[in-house]
């Protein structure tokens, strides 16, 4: 199947989509209202309206530098997913979307790198967690690692723990974006994906692999590839659409609707529009691409 995502509600309703993906919360800080006519999308840790109310919000490093969008290899700034004030809301806003439509996707979860988060707040409860751990260990009842080992998985107890409690609320599909690294190891430690643990809660996986031409697509197999190899669950793929030439868009389409259970197209559905009308002409015709 092919999908949008988008932010104006009326694309949803165009028959070209089989599906539709709408945003209810983004990165930005910006938020409407849920609609019941497509799958409502929450940023869940990326908000840059809350960390410049707050810089207190955002995830610090060992070395103290915070996570915000001025800072190198962060688009837009992140809210620590120890927050607990923050964290309600966000499920408040997901109950809200599921209220609405009872499918809802999960974007922006995790710490944002590896070296986060170090704040008072998260030592503290990392400590806590050790010390139980190394409780559990002196009496027999788990393994022993290292502090760098031990703080992933904290981590990853974390994020996982923020997902069961969201998908709780969701009475239908639960959809979780992923960043876009299946090579072993790298989600969980880069965020705090633990995604056998996450599979029990997630029912699809959404990986958007965005480029602004699509002039070869080998890398976007070798992704979509790996993320079929990591996966248990089902996972759809999201294209970039905008400014996008149609036919690069259309072979784009087709390698990543051989991994991926539906393929989307994000941000721009009069483009995504008419590549469906075109691959659908083309495969009544008989033409195949690649």
């Amino acid at each position: 199947m092919y999908g949008v995502v988008t932010r104006n509600e009326e694309e949803l309703a165009w028959p070209e989509f089989d599906r539709g993906f709408y945003e209810v919360k983004d990165v930005t800080g910006r938020a409407a209202d849920p609609v019941e006519s497509g799958v409502n999308m929450v940023s869940c840790f990326g908000d840059n309206a809350a960390v410049e109310a707050n810089p207190e919000l955002a995830p610090v490093s060992e070395s103290g530098e915070r996570a915000t969008r001025d800072v190198k290899y962060f688009d837009w700034a992140y809210v620590c997913p120890t927050r607990e004030d923050y964290r309600e809301g966000v499920l408040e806003i997901v109950a809200d979307c599921a209220e609405v439509n009872p499918d809802v996707r999960l974007d922006d979860v995790g710490f944002p790198r590896a070296e986060y988060c170090h704040c008072e707040r998260c030592t503290e409860r990392f400590e806590a967690w050790a010390e139980q751990r190394s409780a559990e260990e002196s009496s027999g009842q788990g393994t022993r690692a290292s502090e760098h080992d031990d703080r992933f998985a904290w981590r990853a107890e974390v994020i996982t723990e923020f997902v069961a409690e969201a998908a709780d609320r969701i009475p239908g599909t639960t959809s979780l974006t992923l960043y876009p690294d299946p090579y072993p190891g790298h989600l969980y430690e880069r965020a705090g994906l633990d995604l056998d643990a996450l599979a029990e809660y997630v029912d699809e996986f959404v990986v958007p692999l965005y480029d602004m031409a699509y002039s070869t697509t080998y890398w976007l197999e070798v992704i979509a590839s790996g993320f079929e190899d990591a996966l248990d669950a089902p996972f759809s793929v999201e294209l970039y659409a905008v400014d996008v030439d149609v036919d690069a868009l259309i072979h784009a389409a087709e390698v990543a609707d051989a991994y991926a259970e539906d393929v989307l197209f994000g941000y721009d559905a009069s483009n995504a529009r008419a590549a469906l009308r075109r691959l659908k002409a083309e495969e009544r015709d008989g033409v195949s691409h690649g």
